[in-house]
């Protein structure tokens, strides 16, 4: 794939993302009064109780991040957030007048949980190809970017957690305008937040999980066979010395897929004088087609 077709398909990726986060928040979120995470949530509040749309109060708060993004922290980067941005502010407001209501997920104030589910995966589809193609989905992830070129060890744990836990007790007071406190848009925020979080993981990370094996073995040369032929896959060889025994030994080390962790491990238990670990990787780089081993 070419360098501009891969950025045709990067910003197609990003405006339609743009396009589904609308969606979320028309047919989802706002139906159902309760606030996402983030700087969203704020401004789905502030709708909720001034009628001000979502569409005009991301423009005013995120196009000026996108601005000092771009002037401060990354070109490409800001350009990107700038298109996601605009494309879901317009969308969003576009919604409003199609006269789609039909199409809404009305809980009605019960089994609300459903809509904040739904909301929260797409959320974390969202926001998980928007950080792999370069932009943000929001007025958090601006912030925390801008942040981070500031401060390079914050802790945005902490910071997303602080935040999120502030709109969370705030929505406690704005939708609660029934003369009782209304502790559901509080549950359902913490459902949304935690569901989006971990799909968002999922798909950045999750479908591209390896395991690194490190081999301390004197058998070298037969688990290497073996594992060429079981599992079709390399290894590379590193000579060592047992710091305690004196004894020379080889390390293999070999990173395989969670398919392949359990044929693996019945490999190396055929072996004596063979120790073994792995280790967690989230993801590999490379060119494998011409490694040769």
């Amino acid at each position: 794939m070419g360098k501009s077709v891969k950025i045709l398909v990067e910003y197609a990726i990003i405006i339609a993302m743009a396009l589904l986060q609308s969606v979320n928040y028309h047919f989802f979120i706002i139906e159902n009064n309760f606030a996402p995470a983030g700087l969203n949530g704020v401004l789905t509040m502030l709708q909720y109780k001034t009628g001000i749309s979502l569409s005009y109060t991301t423009l005013i708060v995120c196009m000026p991040l996108c601005v000092l993004l771009f002037f401060f922290v990354s070109r490409k980067y800001a350009v990107r957030s700038a298109v996601f941005t605009l494309v879901n502010s317009f969308s969003y407001l576009y919604l409003q007048y199609l006269g789609l209501d039909s199409f809404k997920y009305d809980a009605g104030g019960h089994d609300t949980v459903f809509p904040a589910i739904i909301s929260g995966v797409l959320a974390g589809v969202i926001s998980g190809l928007c950080f792999a193609n370069h932009s943000a989905s929001g007025g958090m992830e601006m912030v925390s970017k801008y942040i981070s070129k500031l401060k390079p060890n914050t802790n945005f744990f902490v910071v997303s957690f602080v935040l999120n836990a502030i709109v969370a007790i705030v929505s406690l007071f704005v939708y609660s305008d029934k003369g009782f406190l209304d502790y559901k848009p509080v549950a359902l925020c913490i459902t949304y937040c935690f569901v989006s979080s971990a799909v968002g993981n999922y798909i950045l990370k999750g479908s591209k999980t390896a395991y690194k094996f490190t081999i301390i073995t004197t058998h070298a040369d037969e688990i290497s066979k073996d594992i060429m032929h079981v599992l079709r896959h390399g290894a590379t060889k590193i000579s060592a010395t047992g710091a305690y025994t004196g004894t020379e030994k080889n390390v293999l080390i070999c990173v395989v897929n969670k398919h392949q962790l359990t044929d693996f491990k019945k490999i190396v238990d055929k072996y004596d004088e063979t120790f073994s670990f792995y280790e967690l990787v989230n993801e590999t780089y490379g060119n494998f087609k011409h490694v040769k081993h």
